[in-house]
């Protein structure tokens, strides 16, 4: 089976690789760093299901990334975009355990609860292209 095409979510991109979850999440981690962004947290939610609920969950993290200079910008824009920060992107196991689904936030989408303004319109957009990309490099 092929690696899909990036879809449009609502409020993310994502798509299915023919990749088992550990090199899924190994190869996003390192096409995040290749486009700025570092990885501020990792939260394996199979792991926290388990441990705080005691139920199995397909293997599946969230990855908190950040790009410094485009956090910067939106923060001189408003302060408090820091709710909406980082950058959620995740990556989880398929019902084929062969194959996982890497995913990001669309920024543009997430920042739209802050209304019209063109700097921060420009700035999600740049993070989309970038979330993009290392989605398509996975």
């Amino acid at each position: 089976m092929k690696a899909q095409q990036v879809e449009k979510k609502e409020y993310g991109f994502s798509r299915t690789v023919d990749t088992a979850f550990e090199e899924a999440a190994e190869r996003t981690r390192e096409a995040l760093k290749k486009e700025g962004f570092g990885v501020l947290s990792e939260i394996r939610l199979d792991e926290k299901l388990k441990e705080k609920l005691g139920v199995d969950f397909r293997r599946y993290v969230i990855l908190g990334a950040c790009n410094p200079p485009l956090a910067y910008r939106t923060l001189q824009e408003d302060i408090n975009i820091g709710l909406l920060l980082p950058c959620n992107v995740i990556v989880y196991e398929a019902d084929d355990k062969n194959r996982s689904v890497v995913a990001a936030v669309d920024a543009r989408a997430m920042l739209s609860v802050v209304g019209e303004n063109s700097a921060m319109t420009e700035v999600a957009n740049e993070v989309n292209d970038r979330l993009r990309r290392v989605i398509e490099q996975v």
